[in-house]
C-alpha cells in the first residue's frame, strides 16, 4: 500500500501536521478557553470518544481509584498517591461503553509498567495457538511480516520469531519493551496511532498480519488507533483484534475489569462500527474463553477487493453474533442499568467474608496482584487489616505495595510459609490454572476463594 493513499474510510493527518484530523474534535469532558481569554470555560458534557454523541447513560460508578498498575515502593508509602474518578458511561448512538474521566495514557503506561504477559502459562499457550492458526491460515513464510501492536514482553512474537517469520512489535512501556528485546525481538518503543503507522509504512514495514491482543480497550483515541492499523496493513493483509466482550462482562458481573487503563468496553456492535469508520472491513469473529469471555475479530483493509480471507461463513458468524447482542438487549438502555447493583452485591459479599474470617480467627491471604484485583479491593475498601498480603509470581511486583489499598506484594513462597486457611484468587479468570499451580494449599487443608461473579469457596 502506498503511504500516499489511505484505506477507504480512514481519517488522515493534514500534510506536515503529524496528527490525525479527528484530533480537531476535543476529547470528551474537555473544556476550552476562547482565544486570548486565559481562563477555562465550564466543563462541557462528556462526549463519545468514537462518534462524538453526548454521554448520558450511566453504566458503572466505582468512585475513585489510583491507576491499577501504579504499584508503590517502600519509599512511595510516605507520599500521597493520585486517585482519579472511575466512572463508565454508555453512548446511546454507537453503544460504546467508556470511561467518563479518562486519565492520560502517559500517566498509565509508564516506564516501570508492571504487567508482563508471559507470567501466565495459559496465556502463553493461547498466544502460541494463535500464531500457529494464523500462520497456517495465511500461509506466512520467511517473506512475510508480522507486527504486534501492544507487544508487551514478547509473549506472542517469540513464537512468530521461532517459526522463522520476520516480525517486530510496537510497545510504549520501557519495562516490557526491554523484556521483549531480551528475547531477541525488535521493538518500536512508541505509542501507536495513525502518525506512527504512516512512518512505518513509508519505511516499508507494512504487515501481512497485524495482531492487537487486548489493546483496543487501552487506547484513548480508538479511531486514530484503528485507522493506524488499517494504514499499516499490506493490501491483502489481515488484522486480528482480541478484546474482552462487553456482553460477557455484564452477564458475568465482571465489574472488576473496569480500570483506568481500559478506556473502552467493547461489544461487537460497537467494534464493527469503529472498524468500518476507520478503513477496515470485518471478515470474521470468534468467541473465546479468555479473560472471562473475549472476541477475536479478523479484519482487512476496506479497499481490498476479493480478499482471500473473506467468506460467507465468516460473514454469517458476524451477523449471528450481532443478532445475539441485539437479542440480549445490548442496543437498549435497560441492558446497562442493573450492572451497578451487581457490583455492590459482590463488594458486600467480599467484605462480609473477610470480616467473618477476621472474627472467627481464620487466616486469609491472596494470590495474583492483578489490575482487576486492585479494582475490587479499592472499591470494597479492603486494607491490610483484612487482607495482610497478596502473593504474585512477577518479580517486578514483589516487594512493592498494591495501589490504593497498600497491601504488600510477596513472593509465592510466603504462602507456603504462612499456610493461610483461605486463599483469595484475585485473577478469577485464571482460577483453574492457579489452583493447579498452588496445589499445596489444599494439601495443608486450605481452600481457594473467588469473589466474582459471586463469592465461592472451592
Amino acid at each position: 500500500m502506498s503511504a500516499a493513499r489511505p484505506p477507504e474510510g480512514a481519517h488522515t493527518a493534514a500534510a506536515g501536521e503529524g496528527v490525525p484530523a479527528i484530533a480537531a474534535r476535543p476529547p470528551e469532558g474537555a473544556h476550552t478557553a476562547a482565544a486570548g481569554e486565559g481562563a477555562p470555560a465550564i466543563a462541557a458534557r462528556p462526549r463519545c470518544r468514537h462518534c462524538g454523541s453526548p454521554l448520558q447513560l450511566p453504566f458503572l460508578d466505582l468512585g475513585s481509584a489510583p491507576p491499577s498498575n501504579d504499584f508503590l515502593s517502600q519509599d512511595g508509602l510516605r507520599l500521597p498517591q493520585a486517585w482519579f474518578p472511575l466512572r463508565l458511561l454508555v453512548c446511546e448512538c454507537c453503544w460504546l461503553v467508556q470511561t467518563q474521566d479518562p486519565v492520560g495514557r502517559e500517566a498509565l503506561f509508564t516506564g516501570d509498567y508492571a504487567y508482563f504477559s508471559a507470567f501466565s502459562t495459559s496465556w502463553l499457550s493461547h498466544a502460541q495457538r494463535l500464531v500457529q492458526t494464523l500462520r497456517e491460515r495465511l500461509g506466512l513464510t520467511a517473506h512475510s511480516c508480522v507486527v504486534e501492536v501492544g507487544a508487551n514482553d514478547g509473549y506472542l512474537l517469540q513464537y512468530v520469531q521461532a517459526a522463522g517469520i520476520p516480525c517486530y512489535g510496537v510497545e510504549p512501556t520501557a519495562s516490557t519493551a526491554a523484556a521483549a528485546r531480551s528475547r531477541g525481538l525488535t521493538v518500536v518503543e512508541r505509542f501507536f496511532g495513525l502518525a506512527l503507522a504512516q512512518e512505518l509504512a513509508a519505511a516499508g514495514r507494512q504487515a501481512d498480519l497485524l495482531v492487537a491482543n487486548n489493546v483496543l480497550a487501552h487506547v484513548p483515541d480508538i479511531d486514530d488507533f484503528v485507522a493506524g492499523c488499517a494504514w499499516l496493513l499490506k493490501p491483502q493483509g489481515l488484522a486480528s483484534f482480541e478484546f474482552a466482550h462487553l456482553l460477557r462482562m455484564v452477564q458475568g458481573c465482571q465489574f472488576d475489569t473496569a480500570y483506568h487503563e481500559h478506556y473502552s468496553y467493547l461489544s461487537l456492535t460497537a467494534a464493527a462500527r469503529i472498524l468500518a469508520a476507520n478503513g477496515l472491513a470485518l471478515l470474521d469473529v470468534q468467541e473465546l474463553p479468555t479473560h472471562g469471555g473475549s472476541l477475536r475479530l479478523l479484519a482487512a483493509r476496506a479497499d481490498a477487493v476479493g480478499h482471500p480471507q473473506a467468506s460467507a461463513q465468516g460473514a454469517e458468524r458476524v451477523a449471528r453474533l450481532l443478532a445475539s447482542e441485539r437479542q440480549a438487549g445490548l442496543c437498549g438502555p435497560d441492558f446497562y442499568r442493573a450492572f451497578q447493583a451487581q457490583a455492590v452485591r459482590v463488594k458486600s459479599e467480599l467484605l462480609g467474608f473477610l470480616l467473618q474470617c477476621q472474627a472467627a480467627g481464620i487466616s486469609v491471604g491472596a494470590y495474583g496482584a492483578a489490575a482487576k484485583g486492585n479494582t475490587l479491593l479499592n472499591y470494597a475498601g479492603v486494607r491490610p487489616d483484612l487482607l495482610p498480603y497478596v502473593a504474585d509470581g512477577n518479580p517486578a511486583k514483589q516487594g512493592r505495595f498494591l495501589p490504593g489499598s497498600r497491601i504488600p506484594v510477596v513472593d509465592p513462597a510466603h504462602l507456603q510459609a504462612r499456610r493461610p486457611q483461605r486463599v483469595l484468587l484475585l485473577p478469577w479468570n485464571l482460577r483453574e490454572e492457579l489452583a493447579r499451580q498452588l496445589a499445596g494449599v489444599r494439601r495443608w487443608g486450605g481452600q481457594f476463594v473467588v469473589a466474582v461473579p459471586r463469592l465461592e469457596r472451592f
